[in-house]
């Protein structure tokens, strides 16, 4: 006959394996899924975008709302699930399904070398939103039909949004006829 005290040691194991073992990640297509206010993000690399929005489009998400990039040089410890590496960047592409009255964010992180799949060929609508992150952080989107300038002058170099661009300096003409913006005041 075995030992109380081994008997209650072994449930006491058995217990705490069940409430100490981390839960399943969620995962859609592969992907990992995290929630942010209520909203599913899933979360994948530059490689695996378009495969993962290609296969969220035949589940129902037929409408890109949304894709921009951001530019994360000074915010090293956001939430990117472990088994992703996170990156300077990142492009962010809102879907939704109307069908099902679901939304879902994608966000990918992109290297360093900012190249990413366009979804220009799933999401039409998506053209002079892949070339607006290309003006301001050089964020450069594979196979876009039209990847030039949307918002800054074609001469324009650089791009002004990036973290680690240089404060630039326009020359602005005032009535009183101060040609610096910096030191221009407001009227009296």
């Amino acid at each position: 006959m075995r030992d109380r005290r081994a008997i209650v040691s072994d449930q006491a194991a058995s217990e705490a394996d069940g409430v100490d073992a981390p839960p399943e990640p969620e995962l859609i297509h592969g992907a990992p899924v995290t929630y942010s206010r209520g909203q599913r993000t899933v979360h994948t690399d530059a490689a695996g975008y378009l495969k993962l929005v290609s296969a969220l489009k035949l589940d129902g998400y037929n409408t890109c709302v949304d894709l921009c990039a951001v530019d994360y040089l000074t915010n090293e410890h956001r939430d990117v699930p472990s088994a992703l590496t996170r990156e300077r960047f990142e492009v962010v592409a809102n879907l939704l399904s109307h069908a099902n009255r679901q939304r879902i964010r994608v966000r990918a992180q992109v290297p360093a070398s900012c190249e990413i799949a366009s979804l220009f060929d799933l999401y039409p609508g998506t053209e002079a939103m892949e070339r607006e992150a290309w003006d301001l952080l050089g964020v450069v989107f594979t196979n876009h039909p039209d990847l030039t300038r949307i918002l800054l002058p074609d001469g324009w170099e650089g791009h002004p949004l990036r973290k680690d661009e240089a404060m630039g300096r326009i020359p602005v003409q005032f009535k009183a006829g101060n040609a610096s913006a910096t030191t221009a005041s407001a009227p009296k």
